[in-house]
């Protein structure tokens, strides 16, 4: 079980949060900086610092911070999706798709996984693969999500003209 964030470090990572949500990554990460060091490596404070990091694109700390949540946190899938979208933003889509596919095992129910499994196979070129990443959410019940997702994901845009078919 992950210890909760206490008082002050909560109002920490809400003000952080706040900054981000107004597209102020700068006082958010300064928000962080002021959180006692003890919390550095909690799944909230790692997860925040990984979406201020990837606001402003520095894809090689996101990799690091998600390789981080990963280690600390195996348990969570929020680190192996990173992990992989970092990888992604750092044109290392095989090495996402890699690491990405064992997580299926450990996460079975997150479609977030066989999504990103579908933009990484189109964008490598392998648009059979991506069709049936796509085909296996198009399939769940909150398909209607996925399929607008997919409409306006430009890794999926060799696939948008025949997303209606799958």
């Amino acid at each position: 079980m992950i210890e909760p964030l206490e008082p002050p470090a909560s109002h920490v990572l809400s003000a952080a949060e706040g900054w981000l949500e107004l597209g102020n990554p700068a006082e958010a990460e300064a928000e962080l900086a002021g959180l006692d060091p003890e919390w550095a490596s909690h799944p909230a404070v790692l997860e925040l610092n990984w979406q201020i990091k990837a606001h402003t694109g520095q894809w090689e700390t996101c990799l690091t911070l998600a390789e981080q949540l990963v280690a600390l946190h195996p348990d969570l899938s929020s680190g192996y999706i990173h992990r992989s979208y970092a990888l992604h933003e750092l044109q290392r889509t095989v090495e996402a798709r890699d690491v990405l596919l064992p997580a299926l095992e450990l996460f079975p129910d997150e479609e977030i996984l066989r999504y990103n499994l579908a933009c990484y196979e189109c964008r490598l070129g392998n648009l059979p693969g991506a069709r049936q990443w796509l085909g296996k959410i198009f399939r769940r019940k909150d398909a209607i999500t996925w399929r607008r997702a997919a409409q306006s994901d430009p890794d999926l845009a060799s696939l948008w003209p025949e997303l209606k078919e799958l």
